[in-house]
């Protein structure tokens, strides 16, 4: 077993802040329903509209826009399931979560630098005058590549569409205005900032009606049903307070990120780091290491005591080629062999030596073995 742990998987999941785990501790000692008139009840209730007000910082939003969800997953289907009458167009970049919400959606290729391809979205608007929502992710999970959201936006409402945004992997690293970029739905996440795992918001800009998904109450003005989750509300708000308040932090990060990517390629000079020429994320590199099979680098890396991933980490467990490096038109042989390493706020230089010897080690040892 590794006698040192390097945990490389941020877009994954981050780790609780302290000020979150407090604002959940504190919310769990207090007895009551958010929705009950009485003193425990309101008690509750200034809890969850103060964090809400917290949340609203991450996208530049209001608080009555604000819908609480059970996480990024839920909110990015209320997004898609809200306007029935309305066709969906889905980027061919898009988390699991919106592509399994949108199976019958019109897909906007990408390009190959990780870019979605904007001429393809105006075609696919122009060909077909329905309502439409568009739904574009603002930085993809896989590879860091931040999306060209202004410019679909304009395009999407141009054509009478609406467009949602994937935020989950941007909010609390990168500053993010909704209403500049013109998005009229935003979906973020907890866990990806330091908060607990279970929780996440729908932002819904002005007064656009939606379907719920949940129905059998009227909680969340009558947009989302079911008792709030007030732990979980209490540490994503705390966690986005702390997010907004450091995320400066982030372009030490951003350095941190490049440096490990020289370092990486300087081992292995026909490694290839995807949207390389794309602006990215401060924090996530997605990297093949030719010939070695994601799952063996992960394993590998692991029984080093280097934590990273194969892709997104949301697939059960398993390990299979990225359909964004597909949609990239990256070569199966070569999208076979590419993994995630996902920096954060508190990842050290000495985390990244450990990766950089033990990804140093399992290349060499590949290629001892080729030869």
């Amino acid at each position: 077993m590794a006698d040192r742990l390097s945990y490389l998987d941020w877009n994954a999941n981050a780790p609780v802040r302290p000020e979150a785990a407090a604002a959940v501790a504190q919310a769990l000692a207090t007895a009551g329903n958010a929705s009950s008139v009485h003193r425990a009840g309101r008690a509750l209730r200034r809890i969850v509209e103060a964090a809400r007000v917290d949340v609203t910082s991450l996208v530049g939003a209001r608080p009555e826009e604000v819908v609480f969800t059970a996480g990024g997953t839920e909110a990015n289907a209320l997004a898609l399931w809200a306007f029935p009458d309305r066709r969906v167009l889905v980027s061919a970049l898009e988390h699991d979560s919106v592509l399994a919400n949108a199976p019958d959606a019109a897909r906007i290729p990408a390009r190959h630098d990780g870019l979605v391809d904007l001429s393809a979205l105006e075609r696919l608007l122009a060909v077909d005058k329905r309502p439409a929502l568009v739904s574009l992710l603002f930085a993809n999970n896989e590879t860091g590549a931040i999306q060209p959201v202004a410019e679909a936006a304009k395009i999407a409402h141009r054509h009478g569409a609406l467009l949602h945004c994937d935020a989950v992997q941007g909010a609390g690293r990168q500053a993010i205005d909704m209403r500049r970029l013109g998005c009229d739905l935003m979906t973020v996440s907890a866990h990806k900032l330091g908060g607990p795992v279970g929780i996440g918001a729908l932002v819904i800009a002005g007064g656009l009606d939606i379907v719920p998904l949940i129905r059998g109450g009227g909680q969340e003005r009558g947009r989302r049903a079911g008792t709030e989750n007030v732990p979980g509300i209490a540490g994503f708000g705390a966690a986005a307070h702390a997010a907004m308040a450091d995320i400066a932090a982030w372009a030490t990060v951003a350095t941190l990120r490049v440096e490990t990517e020289q370092r990486l390629v300087a081992i292995a000079p026909d490694a290839v780091i995807y949207a390389a020429t794309a602006p990215r994320l401060p924090n996530t590199i997605c990297i093949s290491m030719p010939g070695v099979p994601a799952a063996t680098q992960v394993m590998a890396l692991d029984l080093a005591g280097v934590m990273v991933s194969a892709g997104a980490a949301c697939s059960s467990g398993k390990v299979r080629r990225s359909h964004v490096l597909d949609a990239m038109g990256v070569p199966e042989h070569e999208a076979e062999c590419a993994i995630r390493i996902s920096l954060g706020w508190r990842t050290t230089v000495a985390e990244i030596d450990h990766l950089v010897e033990a990804w140093g080690a399992l290349y060499a040892r590949t290629r001892a073995t080729a030869a």
